[in-house]
């Protein structure tokens, strides 16, 4: 792929995630309306899509409850703010085992497996323009924690939100993710206008150095769109090197919760000092709108 800068960069602000994150600042949102205001704060801070996940309103941990979808969905539809909405569906593919000596029977109480129909249910109900899919399996930071998306299941959800009229956000953590990605586009499963989001910096998956970074870079087609992040501390730095090797931006607390050193930081104050990088470096933060011709999505009111 020849390399330019991006000049018209859209902002992905990834609101909550589905990690281990509720007790370690006071700003990660747990119930569907402080998801959905969070959301609503980022995009008017200049996030055109807003990519979430849900959790238990009580404890914080990570949920796939299709009513709680749907009232982060309506909340953000009914804003005063516009925005492109991005769900989940990377839920249900969580296999966690039992000891080196003993890995079977899995940890049942860890494990979440759903099949594909199941795992796409609240995204055929809250329509959403894009929903993520996880184009891999891969061991995922915990220890024994392996996150499960086999090829027939990969072809199964993503010919399912192709169906939908949802377009899939291609979550690529390695250079095979990406293979498998477009194997499924030349099985038609997805459109060949592929969106890609290249995840860096995520145990185990591609580490963020530039190296493979732009290993990742050159191994998506001319054809697609693309974004990039990393965890933790250089997500700002990734804001950067994103614009400047032709992508776009993902900044949320779902990946970092800091803004400087010792200063949690909320949605907002991240999406605001992604667009201050990206509008210094020359280049023009785009809207939801312009995103939804770019990359031929439409909004739609939840089922």
């Amino acid at each position: 792929m020849p390399l330019a800068m991006n000049r018209e960069v859209f902002i992905t602000c990834a609101i909550t995630g589905s990690g281990s994150s509720q007790d370690r600042s006071p700003h990660v949102p747990r119930s569907p309306k402080q998801i959905a205001d969070s959301a609503i704060d980022a995009a008017k801070a200049g996030a055109a899509i807003v990519h979430c996940h849900v959790r238990d309103p009580e404890t914080g941990r990570p949920r796939r409850d299709v009513q709680l979808y749907r009232e982060v969905t309506e909340r953000i539809r009914a804003a005063d703010v516009d925005v492109v909405l991005n769900l989940t569906a990377g839920m249900g593919g969580d296999m966690v085992f039992g000891s080196p000596e003993n890995p079977l029977p899995l940890n049942e109480k860890a494990t979440d497996m759903g099949g594909a129909t199941n795992r796409v249910e609240h995204v055929r109900q809250c329509l959403p323009e894009i929903c993520t899919l996880d184009c891999g399996t891969m061991n995922f930071a915990e220890a024994d924690y392996v996150m499960t998306n086999t090829p027939g299941m990969l072809r199964a959800m993503g010919g399912m939100m192709t169906a939908l009229g949802v377009k899939p956000e291609i979550e690529a953590f390695d250079t095979g993710h990406l293979w498998f990605a477009k194997q499924l586009v030349e099985e038609k499963v997805l459109d060949p206008d592929a969106l890609v989001q290249l995840c860096m910096g995520v145990p185990w998956g591609a580490p963020d150095d530039l190296n493979t970074f732009m290993a990742m870079v050159n191994n998506v087609p001319s054809g697609w769109t693309w974004s990039a992040f990393s965890i933790g501390r250089n997500q700002m730095a990734y804001a950067a090197a994103a614009v400047l090797a032709g992508g776009n931006v993902r900044v949320g607390l779902e990946d970092n919760l800091w803004l400087d050193k010792g200063v949690l930081a909320t949605n907002a104050q991240l999406v605001e000092r992604a667009v201050s990088i990206v509008s210094n470096m020359g280049a023009r933060v785009i809207g939801p709108d312009e995103v939804r011709k770019k990359l031929n999505l439409t909004k739609r009111a939840p089922l």
